[in-house]
């Protein structure tokens, strides 16, 4: 029973790597652990007469990555739930020309290869001092088999997203450029499929946390290229001493801040989920019905993350009320460089900015003085 035992642990822990390399004979062929920063040789040995070869190693944890490799060329590989990989093939074609067995996984990455490595053997023939028409000519082939590739690495890619296949699809290069790119718009998602995935089922693996972190950073940075452009867009736009705002009220209308020129504006940016909200909305009451019949308005930018409490509270303001639904991200109250809620602005008739945050108070003496 112990032997048993034993035996079973070590086919639970082990997985084989073995084949046969027609031609290599006698040559020393490596097996190396491919990690996320670098390779390490697990193992190595001397081609039988037959070209037969023989491994086994620790199974990884995770779905992980290692390379046969022969007279320097290297033939890639993915050990995950697998027991035993039967490869075979021959020393002068060994890293490109071979079969795989025992793992669906590893036919989807021979697949991509192959792919990659004739885009890379094209790539290589745009060299200095070709004519202008025939690197014309090669870029073109180069697009129209890298846009091949990809048609063919998308739905591999979202058979399944947390297989080994799917992560070494995003990460193929040509010419040290990535086939796949999380900044690049058309392939986010395909990369966010992947991550979504490693991140989910494999949180603590060292390739998930990089994957997720590397797409968060390209949404992050697209946000803020969004927020550049828009905040350049209202500064271009912007009256006489504020930038305009143009946000919907609970009716789903835009209403624009602009509009209000001639009266005395009270912008406000503020959340109705804030603790604090209930006796803030009570003294913006009072300063609304002393006020509002001689020209006083009040502009309330809500920052509220749930739509439906902020529907609620607004239901019988009579002010204007838009909500921002990017709520903290609000690019409008970027620019306002709003830090804390509520904050708020006294504009004149005139639309110059006449104060930020008074106390209650100063606040109304300058209302009244406006007026």
């Amino acid at each position: 029973m112990l032997v048993f035992l034993v035996a079973a642990c070590s086919k639970e822990t082990k997985f084989t790597v073995e084949g046969i390399i027609e031609g290599a004979e006698g040559e020393v062929i490596y097996l190396e652990h491919n990690g996320l920063t670098k390779s390490t040789l697990l193992d190595s040995m001397v081609v039988k007469s037959d070209g037969g070869f023989h491994f086994r190693s620790l199974r990884p944890e995770y779905p992980d990555f290692y390379k046969l490799i022969l007279n320097g060329k290297q033939l890639h590989f993915a050990v995950d739930s697998i027991e035993t990989l039967v490869i075979n093939s021959n020393i002068d074609r060994f890293s490109t020309d071979y079969t795989i067995s025992g793992s669906e996984t590893n036919t989807d990455i021979l697949q991509l290869r192959q792919s990659v490595a004739a885009i890379q053997k094209k790539a290589n023939l745009l060299v200095q001092g070709i004519e202008a028409s025939e690197r014309e000519k090669i870029v073109g082939e180069l697009t129209a088999m890298i846009e091949t590739h990809k048609s063919m690495a998308r739905p591999l890619i979202l058979k399944n997203p947390r297989s080994a296949a799917a992560y070494f699809a995003i990460f193929q290069k040509v010419n040290n450029v990535y086939m796949f790119s999380p900044y690049v718009k058309e392939d986010r998602p395909y990369c966010a499929a992947v991550a979504t995935a490693y991140h989910t089922f494999m949180p603590g693996y060292e390739r998930s946390k990089n994957l997720y972190a590397l797409v968060m950073d390209a949404i992050n940075t697209e946000r803020l290229q969004r927020r550049e452009e828009s905040l350049q867009e209202m500064i271009n736009n912007a009256t006489a001493g504020y930038i305009d705002i143009e946000l919907p009220d609970r009716t789903r209308k835009l209403r624009k801040l602009s509009d209000l020129k001639g009266k005395v504006v009270l912008l406000d940016f503020s959340a109705y989920e804030a603790r604090e909200s209930v006796q803030y909305t009570f003294a913006l009451r009072d300063l609304y019905a002393k006020y509002s019949a001689k020209g006083f308005e009040i502009y309330q930018v809500s920052l509220d993350r749930n739509e439906t409490l902020w529907n609620d509270a607004t239901a019988q303001i009579p002010w204007i009320a838009v909500r921002d639904q990017n709520g903290p991200a609000s690019v409008v109250a970027g620019t306002y460089n709003v830090t804390q809620l509520p904050t708020y602005f006294l504009i004149s008739k005139e639309g110059d900015i006449l104060g930020r945050n008074m106390n209650i108070q100063e606040l109304e003496r300058a209302i009244q003085q406006q007026l």
